[in-house]
């Protein structure tokens, strides 16, 4: 329930803060006098969209804040600079935040929204609040987007092995060519490798022939290997009666044995060499062709080919085994389509039960407002196609008498009639969803006299219901059937024009009452007119 109401510096408000009661109330003031001002304010902390220009005139800031039962408050800034905040009890929250929360919390009637008694998915709801089936629209909503799911799976399969097999020839092809070099990890730097050797091979020969004979003696008739073989004897030989040359002999031992296997080493490398013009011949084929396939491709390396290659393998594998990935995923979309099939059913026969008793209560509720041969029908009609909602195509039809054919509402019902068909519906609903507070923006159009007498006993009779209700309206039959009288005025002042709204007293009731059945002018018979509505009925 909606308790308390600041607003600052919004539009023609300087300043509105007002406690609001439970049960029936309404508000009243002549037009342009700002009601919609205090609607459109309330609407910004349902996460309306916000305008700067809604700055009062030489203020910098707007502030608009709710209180609800629960100490729950909401409230909404906004600057002249067009920056907007949302806070939900004065913690920083995302605009979509404070509109979930404000929409469970206020419920607005505005007249534009008597069009929705032409939206089919506002009929399918009002049955499906009757039908109190939420759970089983929660199980047919997972059945029907795991079988929404297959069928797109079906769906992108069955385009990816059209679009593989229009280019399969080329792309066995391509498999083919990068088969044929036998890619591996490595393979490229390898072949590099052993090209450069191969084509040095007489230089790298002749080198190492050359530091052979140095190390063997045989180019300068001294064998370096032997040399240092006498040398560590010598050395060896002083051991015992010169220890100090200790760490000289080691180090010249050391040196021996490495020379000694180096030279090994060069000596079979030198032999190891061989000048092939063929294996360099078959190395440069190989190399030729990894080039080209890394040119062709648009690949810089081998290891990025492998990857290509691994994704044609995967693109043919899927023309070699889609028959069977097919048939696999048709049997769980078979499957998931019994099963969602069987949950709409479930909820089909939810709402057959529930039309049944919207026809009952709208008939209850319009024959008092002034439609005693009402006929209201909720047409059911199963489609074959599976549909977000079930398979139901659900349409409100209506006659205002019995002599006319049932239609749809929005084209046989006057504008008075949608009125009362709306505020019967909201009634009928609102037991079911339990919403604090509903407000209703001049509901009663195009109706008057008994019938708006009429309509605001059903708002007063909701607002009996643990709910508040509020009704912005012009018509005294209403406002007098209100338990607490909100009123709206503008002024002029030395700073502008302003808008103020205040709760009125008894006596003020009946002059505003007065007011709104004579005009400007408030005479006697006026005034007892006024307090005759005000009047409880007697028992």
């Amino acid at each position: 329930m909606l308790k308390h109401l600041y607003i600052k510096n919004f539009a023609l408000i300087d300043t509105l803060d007002i406690d609001f009661r439970e049960g029936f109330s309404v508000i009243t003031g002549e037009t342009g006098a700002g009601k919609s001002i205090v609607l459109g304010a309330i609407n910004l902390l349902l996460g309306q969209r916000a305008d700067s220009k809604l700055v009062k005139m030489g203020e910098q800031k707007c502030v608009i804040e709710a209180e609800f039962d629960g100490d729950v408050i909401l409230r909404r800034e906004l600057t002249a600079t067009g920056k907007s905040r949302a806070f939900i009890d004065d913690s920083p929250v995302q605009l979509t935040e404070l509109r979930d929360l404000g929409s469970s919390l206020i419920d607005i009637h505005s007249q534009h929204k008597n069009l929705l008694i032409n939206d089919v998915d506002f009929q399918m709801n009002v049955v499906d609040i009757i039908a109190d089936n939420s759970k089983l629209h929660d199980a047919y909503r997972d059945s029907y987007q795991e079988y929404v799911s297959l069928r797109q799976q079906i769906g992108k399969l069955q385009r990816s092995i059209e679009d593989i097999r229009k280019d399969e020839d080329y792309l066995r092809f391509q498999q083919e060519t990068l088969a044929e070099v036998e890619l591996r990890p490595g393979i490229q730097e390898e072949l590099e490798q052993e090209q450069e050797i191969l084509a040095h091979a007489e230089d790298i020969k002749n080198t190492l022939f050359e530091t052979d004979k140095i190390l063997s003696g045989e180019s300068r008739g001294y064998n370096t290997v032997d040399g240092l073989r006498e040398v560590v004897k010598n050395l060896e030989s002083l051991l015992d009666v010169y220890p100090n040359i200790e760490d000289v002999y080691n180090r010249m031992n050391d040196a021996y044995e490495e020379i000694k296997d180096l030279s090994d080493e060069v000596s079979d490398a030198a032999d190891s060499i061989d000048d092939n013009p063929a294996q360099l011949e078959r190395i440069n084929d190989k190399l030729d062709k990894i080039y080209t396939l890394q040119q062709k491709y648009h690949k810089l390396t081998v290891e990025e080919l492998i990857e290509y290659k691994k994704e044609i393998d995967e693109r043919l594998g899927h023309i070699d085994n889609f028959d069977e990935e097919l048939a696999e995923l048709k049997a769980q979309l078979q499957s998931a389509e019994a099963k969602a099939k069987a949950d709409a059913l479930k909820l089909t026969a939810t709402r057959k039960a529930a039309a049944e008793k919207v026809e009952r209560r709208m008939e209850e509720l319009l024959v008092p407002l002034g439609i005693p041969k009402v006929q209201f029908k909720v047409e059911i009609t199963e489609s074959k196609e599976l549909m977000p909602t079930g398979h139901d195509d659900i349409q409100f039809l209506f006659s205002a008498n019995t002599s006319t054919p049932l239609s749809p509402v929005s084209q046989v019902a006057s504008g008075g009639e949608i009125a009362r068909v709306m505020l019967s519906l909201k009634a009928m609903i609102s037991g079911a969803v339990k919403l604090p507070t509903i407000i209703f923006d001049e509901i009663d159009t195009g109706v008057s006299g008994k019938i708006a007498e009429k309509m605001a006993l059903i708002m007063a009779e909701m607002g009996r219901s643990e709910r508040q209700v509020i009704s912005i309206t012009h018509l005294p039959q209403i406002a007098a059937k209100g338990m607490t009288h909100y009123k709206v005025t503008k002024e002029e002042t030395d700073f502008g024009t302003t808008s103020r709204m205040t709760m009125l007293s008894d006596d003020q009731r009946v002059t505003e009452i007065a007011q709104m059945l004579s005009g400007s002018d408030i005479t006697e018979a006026a005034i007892r007119n006024a307090e005759e509505l005000l009047s409880p009925p007697s028992t």
